[in-house]
């Protein structure tokens, strides 16, 4: 008989401690907050944007729909120039991120290189746009002379490099290992091969967070499209919606009288205008946020 010999079987989990499980319990009750807080707000415009006009008025409205209602709906979407303007924004939003990730990768990994001479000028142009601008009358000017008012480049090309996704990108570039760059250059890679073929394969969750960041920006934007666009079917369908929303308002506080239809679409119109608007990029996160947390680095360089 073997004495202090331990029987085998399973090992004993190691229990946490006393604040370890006060943390986890504290961290649950706070993300859980933070959800409900989230979600709220967007769950209510969801039932206001399908309730009964008299029932929203009435304050009766709140998580879940009231007098089930899909006039306004009905009359958004039954108007040909709506669909005219949202395939406006699809068009502007493709075209005008696929040009920012361009101008802003080549920008970023420029300013990556600690070697490049006149390295911090290029940093220094592009940190003073951040807290210093032309001004809004400069800027249309600069613009109309330019030849682009009603046209997709005055919507596209103004504000196709956010300085604050190019900082974080050249952050990014800047984590790489150097080595990466210097075995592609031993095998005879150039500058753009280098670009291509090693830095963007590794650069997929920064890319793809700057893709969903910018589409955000150009998909909600109007104030660009209603400075410089005069005719209705260039308009994105967030500049229709604004119109749409402002003569609903402007007819009810000059005390006229509509239809019942009008009536419901101006009681419930800010609500489905925020559903329109807002569902697409809803659709379209789930398919980014897997890069948010890769590990595009996980085994890249060995030894």
């Amino acid at each position: 008989m073997t004495v202090g010999r331990r029987r085998p079987g399973r090992p004993r989990g190691h229990r946490p401690g006393r604040g370890r499980r006060v943390f986890q319990t504290v961290n649950a009750i706070v993300l859980t907050g933070v959800v409900v807080v989230t979600l709220y707000p967007f769950v209510t415009i969801v039932a206001r944007s399908l309730s009964d006009e008299a029932e929203i008025i009435a304050g009766r409205v709140n998580l879940v729909p009231r007098g089930f209602d899909l006039t306004t709906y009905r009359l958004v979407m039954s108007d040909s120039m709506f669909w005219t303007n949202y395939r406006n924004t699809v068009v502007y939003t493709v075209l005008a991120t696929a040009i920012s990730i361009v101008l802003t990768t080549c920008y970023a990994y420029v300013l990556a290189k600690p070697h490049l001479r006149g390295r911090g000028v290029l940093v220094g142009v592009a940190v003073f746009t951040m807290f210093f601008s032309g001004g809004l009358i400069p800027n249309y000017v600069l613009v109309s002379s330019l030849g682009m008012t009603n046209t997709i480049w005055a919507v596209v090309v103004p504000n196709a490099i956010n300085v604050f996704n190019l900082l974080v990108m050249k952050a990014f570039f800047e984590s790489l290992p150097t080595e990466l760059e210097e075995a592609a250059a031993v095998d005879g890679l150039n500058t753009y091969g280098t670009l291509l073929r090693i830095v963007l394969p590794l650069s997929k969750a920064v890319v793809a967070t700057m893709v969903l960041f910018y589409a955000v920006s150009f998909w909600n934007s109007w104030f660009t499209a209603f400075l410089y666009l005069d005719r209705q079917e260039l308009f994105p369908v967030t500049v229709y919606l604004r119109n749409l929303i402002a003569g609903a308002t402007g007819a009810q506080s000059a005390g006229g009288v509509a239809d019942d239809d009008a009536v419901q679409a101006a009681a419930t119109l800010q609500s489905v205008t925020i559903v329109l608007t807002t569902l697409p990029i809803l659709l379209v996160y789930p398919f980014v946020q897997r890069y948010f947390v890769s590990g595009v680095m996980l085994g890249a360089v060995k030894g």
